[in-house]
């Protein structure tokens, strides 16, 4: 009976202290799946809310200036009640600089047709200056990009590499896989490793993600997707940033699906059949065909070992020396690999260190990749000629 009481009494001084919170956006916003006329802006809050965001060109003019149209998060007609805000902005004119405001209103109440608000949270316009993204141009001429993987929640790690990115470059940054030792929460996923990447750059410049093995465990493993959209709809998907077109796919789990660390939920032998079938299709696309570089960016390399490997190994690897990519770009085992070509890939691989930073810039003559410690010290270096 007194067991009861202290549940009870420990349940309602929860949901009181949940009631008396006050509303706030909790983590974000940043930027996903930027292209040439559209992008992504994801953020979470505290409370279900209906959000939108406002958009300003880069002309010089206060943000205050005028009032700026806004553009709602909604499905299917709807604007959504959620706790995860994703608004998505189309018609954007490439190679062109946006200033923005990301917006949320609580919904306290929703009964039939009567809705009861509450108070609004923005990011600031006033202190500090507006947020801002800019769209690539196809008709850019170079390219620059970082790869970081294998953080497993070391954000001081992660800090210190990021910090040895130019931004001013308008570099993508790649998220190559298992930034998180398993997705367990929302909460947990933004302090493992996203609340660093919105404090670092995330907010204004894009950062893509090439799903890792351990952003498949967990019980929040199924919501990946509702976090970090793609350009495609799937976690791979063609990426061209100027001379360069990126193959970025999901190597998946690296253990056999029946394996006990899976919980009966593993079905990625058939997930990377699916995914050879889109990439044969994919190889064909123009934006790949035409590109001087072509970069497959996937965390497991094609090694002999596990099983995801010789996964990898079997269905993604021919298609891939036959289509000429030049590099592939991997994670997964935790330390620095630079592999030649071999009997199985016809191209190079360069496994990228769990304390190391792949930093690349280049033009249509020439692209160098140069990989960086944590200290700023080159540990190896890479360098492209176009295939045409």
């Amino acid at each position: 009976m007194i067991a009861r009481c202290l549940l009870a009494l420990f349940t309602w001084l929860t949901l009181t202290a949940s009631a008396q919170e006050r509303f706030s956006i909790t983590h974000g916003p940043y930027i996903q799946a930027l292209d040439t006329t559209g992008v992504n802006i994801l953020w979470t809050t505290n409370k279900l809310a209906v959000s939108w965001v406002e958009l300003a060109p880069d002309d010089g003019s206060h943000f205050y200036h005028r009032e700026r149209p806004k553009h709602f998060a909604v499905n299917d007609g709807l604007k959504t009640k959620d706790t995860v805000h994703r608004v998505y902005l189309a018609g954007l004119k490439p190679g062109t600089t946006y200033r923005y405001r990301v917006y949320s209103q609580e919904v306290k109440r929703h009964e039939w047709s009567t809705v009861e608000y509450g108070t609004i949270a923005a990011t600031q316009v006033y202190r500090s200056a507006p947020l801002q993204f800019t769209t690539p141009s196809p008709m850019e001429e170079t390219a620059s990009f970082a790869v970081i993987n294998d953080m497993h929640g070391q954000n001081d790690v992660m800090q210190q590499l990021l910090e040895k990115v130019d931004f001013d470059d308008h570099t993508i940054v790649f998220f190559n896989g298992d930034m998180a030792g398993f997705f367990l929460s929302e909460q947990q996923v933004f302090t493992d490793f996203m609340d660093t990447g919105v404090q670092q750059f995330a907010s204004q410049y894009p950062m893509y993600y090439a799903r890792g093995n351990h952003e498949t465990r967990g019980p929040f493993a199924g919501q990946f997707s509702r976090y970090f959209p793609s350009v495609s709809g799937k976690p791979y998907y063609l990426l061209r940033r100027g001379p360069v077109c990126f193959v970025v796919l999901d190597s998946g789990e690296d253990k056999p699906d029946s394996d006990i660390e899976y919980g009966g939920l593993a079905a990625f032998d058939d997930y990377r059949d699916e995914q050879a079938a889109w990439l044969t299709e994919a190889l064909t696309h123009p934006e790949f065909t035409t590109a001087p570089y072509k970069i497959a960016i996937c965390h497991m390399p094609p090694f002999k070992g596990w099983h995801g490997q010789h996964e990898v190994i079997g269905k993604f690897v021919p298609l891939l020396n036959r289509a000429g990519i030049q590099l592939m770009i991997s994670g997964h085992l935790h330390r620095h690999i630079k592999q030649q070509p071999d009997e199985h890939h016809a191209f190079p691989v360069l496994v990228n260190s769990n304390k190391a930073l792949v930093s690349a810039k280049g033009d249509s003559r020439q692209l160098q990749l140069t990989v960086f410690d944590t200290e700023g010290k080159q540990v190896d270096s890479i360098t492209l000629n176009p295939s045409h």
